[in-house]
C-alpha cells in the first residue's frame, strides 16, 4: 500500500475520530509511564519505600491481568463500549489516589486500581482495532500508536523532572489526570461502533478464567512483595510465588505457550520475554543515573525519550516495509539483537562506571529494537486469532506483556534488595545482567514461530 493511501485510510471519515482517539489514550499511557519511571527515586524516598521500589511498577501491571481477562470476555459479549467507559472510570480514580497518596501503602493501592483499568482499556483498543480497521491498515495502526510516544517522550521525562523539582511530585499525576480525561472524551463517539453480537453468538462468562487471572495477579505481586521479608519469608514468598504464577498464568494464555508451540502461542510467549527484559531493566535506569552519577530527575530521564523515540521511528518504519521485503523472523531477529545490544551496555556502564552518556545511547538502540518487535506481535496475533476470538487472543497478548514485565520486574526487585540496593557494589548490574538473561530465551520463541497466515480480508 503506498503511503498516500495509508494516510487517507486512517484519516478518512470511517477511521478518523478512531484513530485520533485511540492515539490519544496511547498518549496518556505513554506520558504515565514515561513520567512514573522518571520521577519514582523520588517518590520512593519521599515515601520512604525504596524496598518497594519494583512493586511500584509490578503492581498495576499485575493488576491489569484480571482487568485484561475480564475485558476480554466482556468485549466478546458486549461489544466493548460499557468495557471502556467502566476502564477509563477505574484508571481515574486510581489516579486520583495515586495524586494524593500521604503513605506508600496508599500509592500502592492507587497503582491497583490505576492498573486495572488501564489493563482493561489496552484490550479495548485491540478489539477497536479488530473491529474497526481492515486488515491492511492493521500495521499502520499500531505504528501509530507507537508514534504517540513522541511527544510524551520528547517532554514527559523533562516536565515531570521540573514539576518534581519546583512544586511536587503529586502534580505530576495531577496533571496525568487532566490529560487522560480529554483523551477519553475523544474516543467516546467511536465506541459506539462496538456493536454487541447476536445473541446466539455470545459466549458465556469464563468465571473460572476470571478466577484464575485474579490469582495469577496475587501471585505475581508476591514475588515483588518478597525483598521486605524476612530472609526466609523472602524464600517461601517467591517459591510459592513462581509455583502460583505457572499454574495460573496456563489457563489465561494459548496452549502450548510455555513450550513455544508454533503460532499464536510463540508470540504471547515472545512478547512475554521481551517485556521482561526490557522493562524489567528500564525501571533502573533512571534510578541508575540519579544514584551513581548524580543526575537530575529532568535529566535522567533523557534515556526514556530517546528510547521512545527510537521505539516510534522503528514501529513507523515498520509500518511502511511490507512483509514481503521485512518477514516475521528477520524483523524479530533484528530487534532481538538491538534489545541485547542495549542491555548489554547497560550492564558495561553499571559494572565498569562508564560516562552516563553511554547508557543514553544504548537505551536508544534497544528502543529501536522493541520498536520493531512490539508492532510485529501485535499484528501476527491478530493474523493468528480467528474472527470472534479476536478480544481471547487480545487479551492473552496483553496478559503476557503485563505478566512478563511484573516477572522482570520481581527479578530486578529481589537481585537490588538482597545486594544492597543503591548503596550496593553489585546490584544494579545484577539487574541488568539477569535481564540479559531473559532477552536471549526469547530466541527461542522466535525459533519456534511456524508459518504465518495471509492477512484476512476485511475489517
Amino acid at each position: 500500500m503506498s503511503t498516500t493511501a495509508t494516510r487517507t485510510g486512517l484519516f478518512s471519515g470511517g477511521h478518523a475520530l478512531a484513530t485520533i482517539g485511540m492515539v490519544a489514550i496511547v498518549g496518556v499511557a505513554a506520558f504515565q509511564n514515561l513520567a512514573m519511571t522518571t520521577i519514582m527515586p523520588v517518590i520512593s524516598r519521599d515515601l520512604d519505600g525504596e524496598a518497594l521500589y519494583a512493586l511500584a511498577f509490578a503492581a498495576p501491571l499485575a493488576a491489569g491481568v484480571p482487568g485484561m481477562v475480564l475485558a476480554g470476555n466482556w468485549a466478546d459479549r458486549a461489544g466493548g463500549r460499557v468495557v471502556a467507559w467502566v476502564s477509563a472510570l477505574l484508571f481515574a480514580a486510581g489516579t486520583a489516589v495515586v495524586m494524593t497518596a500521604p503513605t506508600m501503602t496508599v500509592f500502592l493501592v492507587g497503582r491497583l486500581v490505576e492498573g486495572f483499568g488501564a489493563g482493561a482499556i489496552d484490550v479495548v483498543l485491540y478489539v477497536l482495532v479488530a473491529r474497526i480497521f481492515p486488515a491492511e491498515l492493521h500495521g499502520p495502526v499500531f505504528a501509530g500508536f507507537a508514534a504517540a510516544w513522541v511527544v510524551p517522550a520528547l517532554v514527559g521525562p523533562a516536565l515531570a523532572g521540573i514539576v518534581t523539582d519546583v512544586w511536587d511530585w503529586h502534580w505530576v499525576f495531577a496533571g496525568a489526570l487532566v490529560i487522560a480525561v480529554a483523551a477519553f472524551t475523544l474516543l467516546v463517539p467511536t465506541l459506539g461502533r462496538l456493536h454487541p453480537p447476536a445473541e446466539g453468538l455470545r459466549p458465556p462468562w469464563q468465571r473460572t478464567r476470571i478466577g484464575w487471572s485474579v490469582a495469577a495477579a496475587v501471585a505475581i505481586l508476591l514475588l515483588n512483595v518478597a525483598p521486605d521479608l524476612t530472609p526466609w519469608g523472602m524464600v517461601a514468598a517467591v517459591a510459592v510465588g513462581l509455583v502460583g504464577t505457572w499454574f495460573a498464568l496456563r489457563p489465561l494464555l494459548p496452549t502450548g505457550t510455555f513450550r513455544a508451540a508454533a503460532g499464536l502461542p510463540s508470540v504471547v510467549l515472545l512478547r512475554g520475554l521481551m517485556a521482561a527484559s526490557f522493562f524489567g531493566s528500564e525501571a533502573y535506569v533512571p534510578f541508575l543515573l540519579q544514584a551513581e552519577h548524580g543526575l537530575q530527575p529532568s535529566t535522567a530521564g533523557l534515556a526514556l525519550t530517546v528510547a521512545a523515540l527510537s521505539w516510534a521511528g522503528a514501529s513507523w518504519a515498520h509500518g511502511k516495509v511490507g512483509e514481503e521485503r521485512l518477514t516475521a523472523q528477520r524483523t524479530f531477529g533484528v530487534g532481538l539483537a538491538l534489545v541485547l545490544v542495549s542491555l548489554l551496555t547497560a550492564f558495561a556502564v553499571a559494572a565498569l562506571h562508564l560516562p552516563w552518556w553511554v547508557l543514553v545511547a544504548g537505551w536508544f538502540v534497544g528502543g529501536a529494537g522493541m520498536g520493531a518487535i512490539y508492532p510485529r506481535t501485535s499484528m501476527l496475533t491478530l493474523r493468528f486469532s480467528g474472527e470472534g476470538d479476536d478480544g481471547f487472543a487480545s487479551s492473552a497478548l496483553t496478559i503476557a506483556d503485563a505478566s512478563g514485565s511484573v516477572i522482570g520486574l520481581a527479578a530486578t526487585g529481589l537481585l537490588f534488595t538482597a545486594t544492597g540496593g543503591a548503596q550496593g557494589t553489585v546490584a544494579f548490574p545484577l539487574v541488568f545482567g539477569a535481564m540479559i538473561l531473559f532477552a536471549a530465551l526469547a530466541v527461542a520463541a522466535v525459533r519456534r514461530l511456524g508459518p504465518v497466515p495471509a492477512p484476512r480480508t476485511g475489517g
